[in-house]
C-alpha cells in the first residue's frame, strides 16, 4: 500500500521534528516546512494527503494559509489539522470555520495527534453511501454538484459551513442531529468545544432561509432536525 503523505508546517523546528518522527514511525511519508511563506508552494508541489498546520507564524498565519489552500482546486479537499498554542474556544471556532478539519492545542500528545491523523484518513477512505446530488424539501433546492441553494427559485449566499450544515440535515430529514454529531460531521471536530457555534450557524441559516426556515426544528437540549412537515412560523 502506498504511504500517505503528510505535510507539517510550523515555524518551530523542534515541533516539526517531533511530529515527523512519530508520524514516520507509523509508516507515513512526512515533509516539514518551517517557513509559512514557503508552505503554499510546498503543498502545491508535494500534494499531501493531510496537512498539519500551526496558526501563529511570522508573515503568514495558519488561518490565511488554510483559506488559500481551500480556494485551490487541487488542495481544497485536503484535510487540515491545526496544531497551535491558540487553544481558547473562540480560537478553535475560528480555525474550524476557516476550513480546518480538526484542531489541537499545544502542548499536545504526539500519540493523540497520530490517532487523529489516522482517524481522519480512515474516514476519508471509507466507502460512502450514495447520496443524491440534488435535495429538495419544500421550496428549498440544494444541488451539491453546483454548490448552489435556492429558496423559491432565489439563490442563497451560504458559507461553506452553512452549506454543509444544511446538506447534512436535508440528507437526514426527520432524524434528530445532536449538536455533538453536527460538530463531528460538519466541522469534523470530535472533542470538547463550545457547542454554541452550532446554534449560531443554525440561527444564521434560518435567517437566510427566510420563509422556509420553519423546516428546521429545534429539539430542546439535544439538537436540530429537518422536520417531515414544515413548522408554522
Amino acid at each position: 500500500m502506498e504511504k500517505k503523505k503528510i505535510l507539517v508546517v510550523d515555524d518551530e523546528p523542534d515541533v516539526t521534528d517531533l511530529v515527523a518522527y512519530h508520524l514516520r514511525a507509523k509508516g507515513f511519508h512526512v515533509e516539514a516546512v518551517n517557513d509559512a511563506t514557503a508552505s503554499i508552494s510546498k503543498a502545491r508541489n508535494y500534494q499531501p494527503d493531510l496537512l498539519i498546520l500551526d496558526i501563529m507564524m511570522p508573515h503568514l498565519s495558519g488561518i490565511q494559509i488554510c483559506r488559500i489552500l481551500r480556494s485551490d482546486s487541487k488542495l481544497s479537499r485536503v484535510p487540515i489539522i491545526f496544531l497551535t498554542a491558540k487553544a481558547e474556544p473562540h480560537d478553535r471556532i475560528e480555525g474550524l470555520e476557516s476550513g480546518a478539519d480538526d484542531y489541537m492545542g499545544k502542548p499536545f500528545s504526539p500519540k493523540e495527534l497520530v490517532l487523529r491523523v489516522e482517524s481522519i484518513l480512515r474516514r476519508l477512505a471509507a466507502p460512502k453511501e450514495p447520496v443524491s446530488a440534488r435535495l429538495h424539501i419544500g421550496e428549498i433546492l440544494l444541488d451539491s454538484d453546483t454548490h448552489r441553494v435556492t429558496v423559491r427559485g432565489v439563490p442563497l449566499e451560504l458559507t461553506a459551513t452553512e452549506f454543509k450544515l444544511l446538506r447534512l440535515m436535508m440528507e437526514r430529514q426527520g432524524r434528530v442531529q445532536t449538536r455533538e454529531h453536527l460538530l463531528l460531521n460538519v466541522w469534523n471536530y470530535s472533542t470538547e468545544i463550545e457547542t454554541r457555534t452550532v446554534d449560531t450557524h443554525v440561527r444564521r441559516l434560518r435567517e437566510k432561509l427566510g420563509p422556509e426556515a420553519g423546516w428546521i426544528e429545534t429539539i430542546r437540549g439535544v439538537g436540530y432536525r429537518i422536520a417531515d412537515k414544515k413548522l408554522s412560523a
